[in-house]
């Protein structure tokens, strides 16, 4: 089976690499590893592949997927969770078969979520600096206690429980939001309306899906209920946050403090070296002018266990797809045909 793998950093090369050789070695996969996302103007490069595999910021929109069946490309993997970058009608009337990652090492997130929160809070980032500078002042590097402090957790999957556990563990009060609540959450906290995790958190951590539903969850109306002076972390998806009104809040002072992994235009911004241009996302760059902003780019799941599970369940689901097994990740099956 002949794979395209985009967006691929040497990272996703190693680990595939390691993989594939340590494991999956009596399977003939040929990986074409290429650095570019996947996009219209991109789709030639998957010419002559069975299937593609892709991450959060490619593209499968329809147009893309027409190209890439007419191509007689068969199927889709994502090396990740998160799936609002396929377009799933169109991927099934073309008859892809369409696979995710659902899980990878749900504590990897979490434990960055945690960074993200503590560093705001004790100002490490700027106490880092400042010591270098020899300035061992420490005026302005004033945080909080947590042990007592509420955290809202919005989104209770696997990423919330683990990010729920462990504030549990620094003695924090943990509220829950969720349409679909896990039955796993009574016994680390509360589930609440959102309007009251809003109000009551003192630090709110998003980890829900970006749906229709939830596309800009945290909008202007949704800041002005949280209590004033809260913390507020994206872990998730960019767009779960309408970043115009986060700037607005924080202007206000409404909102304490951002951390973020993710950016609702994270696609041309992230995974590459910037260092030497001028980024021209005013949005972005207004954000980076706040003290208490903290943003890492989509780092949060970049720990060697996930990358290693990453690696494994793709090929897992692609083996099932050549083996005509059911494959409980695929968000669209289809019978098998014969892949080599």
């Amino acid at each position: 089976m002949k794979v395209t793998v985009y967006s691929a950093q040497p990272y996703d090369e190693r680990f595939f690499e390691e993989t594939r050789l340590e494991g999956l070695a009596d399977v003939p996969f040929e990986l074409i590893y290429q650095r570019v996302a996947l996009s219209r103007q991109t789709t030639a490069l998957a010419e002559g592949s069975d299937a593609v595999c892709v991450f959060v910021n490619d593209v499968l929109d329809e147009s893309v997927l027409e190209a890439l069946a007419d191509m007689g490309v068969k199927a889709i993997v994502l090396r990740c969770a998160g799936f609002n970058n396929v377009d799933l009608a169109a991927a099934e009337r073309l008859g892809f078969f369409v696979a995710r990652v659902p899980a990878y090492s749900p504590e990897a997130v979490a434990e960055h979520a945690l960074a993200l929160a503590l560093t705001l809070n004790r100002h490490t980032h700027r106490a880092f600096n400042r010591v270098r500078e020899g300035n061992f002042a420490l005026e302005g590097l004033l945080g909080m206690t947590m042990q007592g402090k509420t955290v809202g957790i919005i989104g209770t999957g696997r990423i919330g429980l683990a990010t729920a556990r462990i504030f549990r563990g620094l003695g924090c009060r943990v509220l829950g939001s969720d349409p679909f609540p896990a039955p796993a959450f009574k016994d680390i906290g509360e589930i609440v309306a959102l309007e009251t995790l809003l109000s009551q958190a003192d630090i709110v951590s998003l980890h829900c899906p970006l749906l229709e539903a939830t596309h800009h969850l945290i909008d202007e109306a949704s800041l002005e209920r949280m209590k004033p002076g809260a913390m507020l972390i994206n872990t998730s998806r960019g767009a779960l946050i309408d970043t115009r009104a986060v700037i607005e809040a924080l202007k206000s002072r409404q909102l304490g403090a951002l951390g973020i992994d993710v950016y609702e235009q994270e696609s041309g911004l992230f995974f590459q070296d910037h260092s030497s241009e001028i980024i021209d996302d005013d949005i972005f760059m207004r954000l980076m002018t706040f003290p208490n902003v903290l943003v890492t780019g989509h780092q949060g799941f970049f720990t060697v266990e996930a990358l290693r599970e990453i690696a494994q369940v793709t090929f897992q689901n692609l083996l099932c797809l050549m083996r005509g097994e059911h494959c409980d990740n695929a968000l669209i099956a289809r019978e098998a045909r014969a892949l080599s």
